[in-house]
């Protein structure tokens, strides 16, 4: 038997019936228990002995038994009970231990001997009384006072009291294991405890005095591995589950142990204090005069907190008011990993010389991995040990915990870490009442139903402060390479728990370099794992919110991660999910205050880049490929209908639908397809393998949108999707289309060899089919190719046969198109009789069809004629009225064409500054919109202007500019600006020979 738990029996004459409480709740008559009384009967009994001698109410009784699931019996059985426990005590010495009084009912066990709890309680006073005199008699107390444990405390008890009562006295047994220990250890004998030391510290693992004891005895047994070995294991643990560092007493002991030089002699003196014994538990009045005592519980600052300025300045003026504190609760709000203990930890560390009294610290693990969220109760618990309350004057209720919780705070100034809260109603039993005192409450939801508390919502780190992160973690490396320091930061997607991770992981791999970092993460089927190490991970963290989700949110959650768009809004919500779109809404809402989801504009919902990938993965994992086949077919057919009655709104007269018009207004079609134009890309080009027939239909639909409002790149790439799709899905006529609509796109971008190359195949493959329509188009296209070219006879032979072919197929909207190009090459052609009458017969044309873009096209034109004919002011008004209507219409693209077309016409009629400040916004509308055509144009023209006003120096900057712009073009007019640049050098030079024509062509010719 150990020195530790060697049976010593306390003093006292002998008693007849003993009752006990450490262990099985009996009522003894020697070592035979009077009667054998039911659990409930045992409940009634333990909880009357652990208040002994005081009066308990049938109410408190009924409450400590049941707590809130009280029976409409809950009085009788109490009756009943007390009536069996006074049965059983006939005929023995206690029979009158149990009293009735006005305020309830009493126990009085015979004193001493006839409660163990009363024996163990006056041995460990006893103890500490002698410890300094008499330190073999204190000892000789303690372990008669630790052999009177026969077991768990309140053992096979039920009831709602038992937890806390049993943790109490726990806490009290640990107590004297701990005085018991530092004495035995304080007379040399460490090698006698150390196996009892040991055993208890492994039921005990975060008990920081008893630990630091079996640190201390494994250093005086010579063990000096074990006992730096034994600390650190705490240390990790402490940090781990709670998210502490150890206290100061402790720190100095590894110190002492770690150099080595601890003194031979003495006993380890941590935190705890020598005080009386312990007395039962008090009701909360009594203990509210308990003495303060400030701490600082508050978790390591860590050294490379990085950013968070602005946060930072928030939360200081919530927690304080003109220097002065104000009682304020703060919510900080965020998802996983985006750092929101750090930076409550960071603004508590900022704010303690604030708040005299404490800053504490707890971690209510409501999103720690194995783990349950800690109770109300066992919060409030730690917090008042936290500002002082002795561990048996903290009551047993949460309702009285809450009040004493509230009256403490009422009279002192502390700042609360409550890290990691579940929700509003995990921290509501938490508040103070009125208080200096501030709370800092973190959780992964939106604690919306906080009353008067204040919210931060965190986002995603700054690049800036993600590089500092990242960096003070890698030290030089980063220096070495920053661009690939951003591709992994990017990857990270500026989380800063990924880039923790991150940044560890190659700090720990001296032979990887960032950019072999940044390879590893841009494969998405690697990029969680690679997140991860032993004890944390992105994923892992993602996993615990997901879980904690209702099932409808799950589900939502999971499908969420199919759809390939960028965001989503709630009735493509719906129809992914199959539900209706006020439901969708809500679930999106609730995801949104869970931080599953982003917001970046009301309305719309989107992922963080690590979740998307998490949500994808769960998807594939837990959904059926049926059912997530089936949702992809949904959202894929909700995006087709909408997108092609909203087009057919916008574009009636040129859409390739058959749809009937939703019930949209103008401005309503075009805000949806500008909102959702980037998500129907995305899913075209998702959809191009598995369902290629949805590719090729959706870049049908969108071709006149996209055209019209200059998106020529996302034009280049959806029709090369298409293309693709329609090869694998084996359908000749929606190729036809593709090559169509990819040759119109390369020529509005400027690209006329892929421009002439697919409208070339496109011309064959209509023919071949019979499309007179897309044949059409494919022969306007190429003619606008050879009129860009300067070869005006061939423009005109094309114009000539899509024209034809307009008249043939009944597409008027075509044939107004071709009408004014072929005004245009036939003006170019020197054949211009006809230019007016075709170009007014255009005209007439896209007014009746109600084609704005089309008139202003043509206004343009007319305004091109106007000026080759010398008729400048009527040129200056048609440009005008051009620009104006595609200003109207939102086509910034086409309206630099007019600009530079009135800026033309302002030079020839003898106004060179007029003309340089309308080719400047022509340049600024073509930078904007990628139009490279017209922002050669404008550069060229700029260069005439400059010129005409006598600035020869930036007439050749802005020649030089346009030459490399035609250049890149391949188009004639790079001649041109060589002949202008020779002249500019021959006018410094004295020649000033006018060189060049400065004939420019015109606006885009539509199709």
């Amino acid at each position: 038997m150990s020195r530790l738990s060697a049976h010593c029996h306390g003093g006292g004459g002998l008693v007849g019936v003993r009752f006990t409480v450490l262990g099985t709740v009996e009522a003894l008559d020697g070592d035979r228990p009077v009667a054998r009384l039911t659990p409930r009967h045992r409940a009634v009994l333990g909880y009357l002995l652990v208040n002994a001698r005081r009066p308990v109410s049938a109410e408190r009784i009924i409450d400590a038994v049941w707590g809130i699931d009280q029976p409409d019996t809950a009085r009788a059985q109490v009756h009943a009970a007390l009536t069996a426990i006074r049965r059983a005590l006939r005929g023995t010495d206690a029979a009158d231990s149990i009293q009735t009084t006005d305020a309830g009912y009493r126990i009085r066990p015979a004193s001493p001997g006839g409660l163990d709890l009363d024996d163990f309680n006056a041995l460990t006073a006893a103890a500490v009384r002698r410890a300094a005199e008499e330190p073999e008699g204190a000892i000789a107390d303690l372990r008669a006072a630790l052999a009177l444990w026969t077991g768990e405390a309140l053992a096979g008890v039920p009831g709602d009291f038992v937890a806390d009562a049993r943790a109490r006295l726990e806490d009290r047994r640990l107590a004297a294991v701990e005085r018991l220990a530092e004495l035995e250890i304080g007379l040399g004998r460490h090698d006698e405890v150390l196996d009892e030391l040991a055993a208890q510290a492994a039921a005990h693992p975060l008990r920081e005095r008893l630990v630091g004891q079996l640190v201390l005895a494994l250093y005086r047994a010579g063990r000096q591995p074990d006992a730096l070995a034994a600390a650190r294991a705490y240390r990790a643990l402490l940090a781990e589950q709670q998210g502490l560092d150890p206290g100061r007493a402790f720190t100095e002991l590894e110190q002492g142990v770690l150099r080595g030089d601890l003194l031979a002699g003495g006993a380890l003196q941590l935190a705890e204090s020598e005080r009386p014994a312990p007395q039962p538990a008090v009701p909360v009045a009594a203990a509210v005069s308990a003495r303060s005592v400030r701490w600082n519980f508050l978790p390591y600052d860590i050294p490379d907190f990085a950013g968070r300025n602005a946060e930072l300045e928030q939360l200081a003026p919530a927690a304080t008011r003109s220097g002065e504190p104000i009682g304020r609760v703060v919510t900080i709000d965020g998802m996983a990993g985006i750092g929101k203990t750090a930076l409550a930890v960071r603004a508590a560390h900022r704010l303690a010389d604030r708040f005299p009294d404490g800053q504490l610290f707890i971690d209510l693990h409501a999103h720690t991995a194995g783990h349950a969220p800690v109770t109300a109760g066992a919060a409030l618990e730690v917090l008042l040990r936290q500002i002082g309350v002795p561990a048996d004057r903290v009551p047993a209720s949460t309702a009285d915990r809450s009040a004493l919780w509230r009256v403490r705070l009422a009279e002192r100034r502390v700042v609360a870490v409550l890290d990691n809260a579940l929700d509003a109603g995990h921290v509501r039993p938490l508040l103070p009442g009125s208080s200096s005192s501030v709370l800092i409450v973190t959780s992964r939801r939106r604690l919306v139903d906080l009353d008067g508390a204040r919210a931060l919502s965190m986002d995603l780190l700054s690049p800036a402060d993600a590089v500092t992160l990242f960096g003070s973690i890698v030290g030089e490396r980063a220096d070495a390479e920053p661009l690939a320091v951003l591709d992994v930061l990017q990857l990270c997607g500026f989380l800063p728990l990924a880039v923790r991770i991150a940044a560890a992981r190659l700090h720990h791999r001296p032979r990887w370099t960032v950019a072999y970092l940044a390879g590893r993460l841009r494969d998405e089927r690697r990029r969680l794992t690679e997140l991860s190490t032993a004890d944390r991970g992105v994923a892992a963290a993602f996993a615990l919110s997901y879980q904690q989700l209702t099932g409808e949110q799950r589900g939502m959650f999971r499908l969420l991660g199919l759809s390939p768009g960028r965001d989503i809004a709630p009735d493509a919500a719906a129809a992914l999910a199959g539900i209706d779109g006020f439901d969708a809404e809500d679930l999106l809402e609730e995801l949104l205050d869970a931080h599953m989801l982003t917001q970046q504009e009301p309305g719309r919902y989107g992922f963080h880049d690590l979740l998307r990938e998490h949500a994808l993965a769960t998807v594939e994992a837990e959904v059926e490929a049926d059912d997530r086949n089936a949702a992809l077919h949904r959202l894929r057919a909700y995006y087709l209908a909408t997108a092609e009655g909203a087009v057919d709104v916008l574009f009636p007269y040129g859409s390739a639908s058959s749809h009937s018009a939703p019930d949209l207004t103008e401005s309503e079609a075009a805000a949806w397809l500008a909102a959702e134009r980037a998500n129907l890309q995305a899913v075209a080009l998702h959809a191009a393998d598995d369902a290629p027939v949805h590719t090729s239909r959706t870049a049908a639909i969108l071709r006149p949108y996209l055209d019209g409002n200059s998106h020529h790149d996302e034009a280049v790439a959806l029709h090369t999707a298409a293309l693709r799709a329609s090869r694998i899905s084996g359908d000749r006529q929606a190729e036809a289309h593709a090559h169509t609509n990819l040759g119109w796109s390369h020529w509005r971008q400027g690209h006329y060899a892929p421009a002439e190359r697919h409208s070339a195949v496109a011309l064959e493959l209509a023919r071949e089919l019979g499309d007179g329509y897309d044949e059409a188009r494919a022969a306007n296209t190429l003619g606008n190719v050879a009129l860009r070219r300067r070869d005006p006879e061939r423009a005109c032979a094309f114009f000539e046969q899509a024209l034809a072919l307009a008249w043939k197929t009944g597409n008027r909207v075509g044939e107004a198109h071709v009408l004014g190009n072929l005004a245009e090459a036939l003006e170019h052609a020197d054949r211009g009789e006809d230019a007016p009458a075709h170009l007014g017969a255009a005209l007439a044309l896209h007014r009746e069809l109600g084609n704005r873009r089309g008139e202003a096209l043509v206004l343009d034109k007319l305004g091109l004629l106007h000026r080759k004919r010398g008729e400048y002011g009527l040129a200056d008004a048609r440009h005008r009225e051009s620009a104006d209507l595609y200003r109207e219409i939102g086509n910034r693209s086409d309206e630099a064409a007019a600009r530079n077309g009135g800026a033309e016409s302002a030079l020839a009629a003898g106004d060179p500054r007029r003309a340089a400040a309308e080719h400047l916004a022509a340049l600024a509308l073509a930078r904007e919109t990628g139009n490279r055509p017209e922002e050669a144009r404008a550069h060229g023209g700029l260069a005439r202007a400059y010129r005409a006003c006598g600035d020869i120096g930036a007439a050749r900057r802005a020649a030089q500019e346009a030459l490399d712009c035609y250049t890149a073009l391949a188009v004639p007019e790079a001649d041109d600006i060589r002949v202008f640049l020779i002249g500019l050098d021959a006018r410094e030079t004295g020649d000033a020979r006018e060189t060049g024509d400065g004939r420019e062509t015109g606006d885009a010719r539509d199709d």
